[in-house]
């Protein structure tokens, strides 16, 4: 996960659009270099996140940034754009030649910090459609951190894994419960038995010392652990990187 710089209009935002793109476009390299499969950007850095709606001035810069990442580094690249801004990040990939994009509150509704989000899969791929990106992947979080889920408390998490096959995301994403924790490893075996079709990815909590208790799923999406201190606003650190490339590698082998 490429933590892309606070982009313009945000609160924290503080660099040019140049730096911005410099800097990941720098990151990303370091990545690809050290033995990644792939790269993602989020907008991480713009907190407090507004609920599904951004300005145009987001997705605008978030392309240039993908497009210059894009370019730079010959690893396939996702986009996420905060929060649930789905048809902002579908919108991006499309520009900017992109894989797959990250979809928060895909299938059921839930309160996030944002306040409350419905579920978005009817209208976000319509619009995927619309506009003729059916080859932008879809990976939908499910019960996803930073969120409260009472609502949908009677749901399972295969069954909310069901619902968002049915509802034709191409792989869903499982979390612990905020930025850093990973998730919960029988979580991963029960919606593996119920969908073992559908590809899933663990979307927080990854570092070297847990990797084989995921040995299941489809892949990582690793940010925080990637950093100095294990803490995703810090820099990247390359010994951290070469670990958990090491641990991915004695998984596979």
């Amino acid at each position: 996960m490429l933590h892309v710089g606070a982009l313009p209009g945000t609160p924290r935002a503080r660099e040019s659009v140049t730096a911005l793109v410099d800097r990941t476009v720098r990151e990303a390299s370091l990545y690809a270099e050290a033995g990644l499969d792939g790269v993602m950007l989020e907008n991480m850095h713009d907190r407090p996140y507004l609920n599904r709606q951004v300005g145009p001035e987001i997705p605008a810069v978030m392309t240039r940034i993908a497009v210059a990442v894009r370019e730079a580094v010959p690893l396939p690249c996702g986009v996420q754009v905060l929060a649930g801004a789905n048809e902002a990040a579908l919108a991006v990939a499309l520009a900017a030649d992109l894989c797959f994009m990250r979809a928060e509150g895909f299938v059921f509704s839930h309160v996030a910090d944002e306040g409350w989000m419905d579920a978005s899969a009817g209208t976000l791929l319509r619009e995927r459609k619309r506009l003729g990106a059916d080859h932008i992947a879809v990976w939908a979080d499910i019960k996803k951190k930073h969120s409260a889920h009472a609502v949908t408390a009677d749901v399972s998490l295969s069954e909310m894994a069901l619902a968002a096959d049915f509802s034709l995301t191409d792989a869903v994403i499982l979390t612990g419960s905020h930025t850093g924790l990973e998730a919960d490893p029988e979580d991963l075996k029960a919606v593996r038995k119920s969908q073992p079709s559908l590809p899933v990815y663990i979307g927080s909590g990854m570092h070297p010392d847990n990797v084989a208790s995921f040995a299941h799923a489809d892949g990582f999406i690793v940010g925080s652990s990637l950093k100095e201190g294990g803490h995703w606003e810090n820099p990247i650190d390359p010994h951290r990187v070469a670990a958990m490339v090491q641990a991915v590698a004695a998984l596979r082998s």
